[in-house]
């Protein structure tokens, strides 16, 4: 998950809800200011146990840069809800959602994707969905490994003995010393976001994105424009990873430096420049 360094509001955002098949979905809008140049809408798409406010410093660049901008929670997300059902959280499911926001936008839209959100994205580009481009942020080809991926299956036993709250109280004992230096209403925010999750939706999702195909082959041939990005220092997919991706899919690659697996919250003007100069080339 991303966290946002703060949560001060902004005059571009706005709190949303939009249909979709599964029910409204919370929402952060940002509308361009009344004296910017008009570009194409934006619709932004967070991984595991993020939400809507993983893009909370992007959405305003992006906005004054002219891009009506559309941050989600997918379902079982912080204030999107969900309900107890596997089923409901497959990649094809979640992506469901995000093909009827495309096909329901005005103009086809640019596509982000963070982390797992990537993986989404991607299923939903695949189903025929009409997005202009698809940016794929800090996310890789296929399943998550590493110490992430350990992370989540030592989170099943967890849920099962004591539910959501269990393991958030794992998850807060880990991150400890980082949270100190919070603000507190990120503090706050990033619990209540937690414990709002349905337990279905941390498994379904978990086992999701530790099982996710390579589809990049698939990907390449729709000939969708393609933009790969993540943090120099990014622990989930490795940068060669993802990079090895970016020449399969015969895209372009930016890596941004003093960033992690959240650039969208660590360099948020270099993500939204890199952004701006990738739609500029087709737009």
């Amino acid at each position: 998950m991303s966290v946002p360094k703060h949560l001060d509001a902004d005059p571009q955002v706005a709190v949303a809800r939009i249909p979709a098949p599964s029910g409204e979905l919370a929402a952060l809008l940002a509308t361009p200011p009344a004296d910017a140049a008009s570009q194409r809408g934006v619709l932004l798409v967070p991984g595991y146990t993020g939400s809507k406010e993983d893009f909370w410093h992007l959405l305003p660049l992006l906005a004054r840069a002219g891009h009506r901008t559309t941050a989600i929670d997918l379902r079982g997300q912080c204030d999107s809800g969900g309900p107890e059902d596997l089923a409901a959280y497959t990649i094809d499911m979640l992506a469901a959602d995000i093909s009827a926001l495309l096909h329901a936008a005005s103009e086809p839209l640019h596509l982000v994707g963070h982390s797992f959100g990537g993986l989404i994205c991607r299923a939903a580009v695949l189903s025929g969905a009409p997005a202009r481009s698809l940016t794929l942020l800090g996310s890789g080809p296929g399943r998550l490994g590493g110490h992430r991926a350990a992370l989540v299956e030592a989170m099943r036993p967890m849920l099962a003995d004591g539910g959501v709250p269990e393991v958030w109280a794992a998850t807060a004992a880990l991150n400890a010393a980082a949270t100190a230096t919070q603000p507190p209403a990120v503090q706050a925010f990033i619990e209540r976001r937690f414990l709002a999750s349905p337990a279905a939706a941390l498994l379904g999702m978990g086992e999701a994105v530790t099982t996710a195909s390579d589809r990049t082959h698939e990907l390449a041939q729709t000939g969708v424009p393609v933009l790969v990005a993540c943090g120099e220092n990014d622990d989930a997919w490795s940068p060669t990873e993802q990079e090895d991706m970016a020449q399969r899919l015969g895209a372009s690659f930016v890596k941004f430096t003093d960033a992690g697996h959240s650039p969208n919250v660590d360099a948020p003007a270099a993500v939204a420049s890199a952004l701006a100069a990738f739609w500029a080339t087709l737009d």
